[in-house]
């Protein structure tokens, strides 16, 4: 491993590498500043780019958007008390209040500083499970990766909320959809209607962008005015106040990292919970509860060092296992595919260079976030009371040529419009959509480790004993979560 890291530094600190890396950031830290876009939107923007770079290059440049939207999105949450992204939704129950009081700045300083330290843990703890995983990932056959990814299915659709069920239905529509097209084992076309634009299937960047960034634009369009009504003039002073904090408080940066980086390991769980539930545990363990919700820096500290580890946790199953770790790194495994770079096991051994550069390219954008952030937080907070029909027409564009880009054909538009109708329609119920992007992405892995399985091993791979304890752990967490959703409706 020390080997590939001094073999991958020149590469890494190359100014090409460096340049697409700060472009990724600086679309990750945009994004996170318009309340309900997130990260998702701006990987599904900078998609079609990257398909035409190096792998390095484009993969990076993807990283470099996930790795600092949970850092922006504070912005939204403290000065406007609306969550940036669903990761940004825990920070409001204290950020906000801090910023009514006047600390707004206070409150940003500490979620900055937090971000950027959970973010190097995050990337720290990648670097430690590679060489600790390495054995047992290449120990895993095609019958253990198949079940790895239904493990992954069924994790996405449990955790969707309070409807299970519904987030299991939305993933198998997603297995559906990625049928559209060519079959991965045999020369055939399904659901191909004998139009051409279909032989390939649907294109990745223009579902994420329909299911995703569509309703949210109508959404914020509708409401008209400014993003925040009731956005403050000015952030305000408190900022070495906020850096204090963290000093004071580093014990619970380091334990909420750590939670984050084992939140973001278990497929499916994503930002949708991580906030939460570290912002529950610090209220259930702190000695002084009194003034949470009311403006406890404690309650920005703790979200916001979990959220950015979570992403070095959820490249761990990407990477290693071909799993995504949460919706954004399923945009991210879609890419890795799509430049040539097979994740799954033998990652380690075919592209550990890439490995190495996406870890050092997580660490180095958490970093440049938050000194960006700092530097450009006046600026940045002016921007949420500027009228958003003064920014659609501009990010309006920025999403029809991103699907455009797909593969430059009239059909792009059509498919765009057709998955934003049905994004906004799930939006509308209550239906997740995380999983149905998720289970588009694996359908053709699902498919492909299918038939390779079944072909040489028949059913006999059902009693491998690393199948057999995959899928207790399956069974497990679903019972764990359907469990919990009864108990949620006795006791809501």
């Amino acid at each position: 491993m020390l080997e590939a890291t001094l073999a991958a530094l020149p590469t890494i600190f190359s100014i090409q590498h460096m340049l697409h890396l700060m472009l990724g950031v600086t679309v990750g830290l945009a994004v996170g500043v318009l309340p309900g876009l997130g990260g998702i939107v701006g990987m599904a923007l900078l998609l079609p780019f990257a398909y035409g770079l190096d792998a390095m290059l484009g993969l990076s440049m993807l990283i470099g958007v996930a790795a600092v939207t949970t850092t922006s999105d504070t912005f939204p949450a403290v000065l406007m008390g609306i969550p940036g992204s669903s990761g940004s939704q825990a920070t409001i129950m204290d950020g906000y209040p801090l910023a009514q009081k006047g600390q707004a700045a206070r409150a940003l300083a500490a979620a900055f500083a937090a971000s950027m330290i959970g973010g190097v843990i995050g990337a720290i703890a990648l670097t430690l499970a590679i060489p600790i995983a390495r054995p047992l990932v290449l120990a895993f056959g095609t019958p253990e990766l198949l079940a790895l990814t239904f493990l992954g299915l069924c994790m996405v659709g449990v955790l969707s909320g309070r409807r299970p069920l519904m987030g299991i239905l939305v993933a198998a529509l997603g297995l559906l959809i990625g049928t559209v097209g060519a079959a991965p084992t045999s020369p055939t076309y399904r659901f191909a209607f004998d139009q051409d634009y279909l032989f390939d299937g649907f294109q990745l960047v223009i579902i994420s962008l329909g299911l995703f960034a569509i309703p949210e634009i109508l959404d914020v369009l509708a409401k008209g005015g400014a993003i925040a009504k009731n956005a403050p003039s000015r952030v305000g002073k408190g900022w070495l106040q906020g850096f204090r904090d963290i000093i004071t408080h580093r014990w619970l940066v380091l334990r909420h990292s750590v939670i984050g980086v084992g939140v973001g390991i278990v497929p499916g769980l994503g930002s949708a919970i991580v906030d939460w539930l570290n912002y529950g545990y610090l209220v259930q363990t702190a000695k002084d509860k009194s003034q949470f919700g009311k403006g406890d820096i404690r309650g920005v500290i703790a979200p916001e060092s979990a959220n950015n580890a979570k992403e070095g946790g959820a490249l761990i199953p990407t990477l290693l296992f071909g799993v995504p770790g949460s919706a954004g790194m399923a945009l991210l495994l879609g890419a890795m595919v799509v430049v040539g770079v097979e994740p799954g096991p033998r990652i380690i051994d075919t592209n550990l260079n890439i490995v190495v550069v996406l870890i050092w390219s997580l660490a180095i954008a958490n970093i440049a976030g938050t000194i960006i952030c700092l530097g450009f937080s006046r600026p940045i907070a002016a921007l949420t009371r500027v009228p958003f029909p003064v920014l659609f027409p501009f990010i309006f564009l920025l999403v029809t040529l991103g699907a455009y880009q797909a593969t430059r054909h009239i059909g792009d538009l059509v498919v765009l419009v057709g998955f934003g109708v049905l994004g906004w329609v799930m939006k509308k119920l209550g239906a997740p959509r995380a999983p149905l992007l998720v289970g588009f992405i694996l359908s053709t892995l699902a498919e492909r480790y299918l038939w390779l399985t079944t072909s040489r091993y028949g059913l006999d791979w059902l009693t491998r004993p690393g199948v057999i304890a995959i899928i207790a752990i399956t069974i497990v967490l679903l019972a764990i979560s359907l469990r919990k959703k009864k108990s949620e409706e006795v006791h809501p």
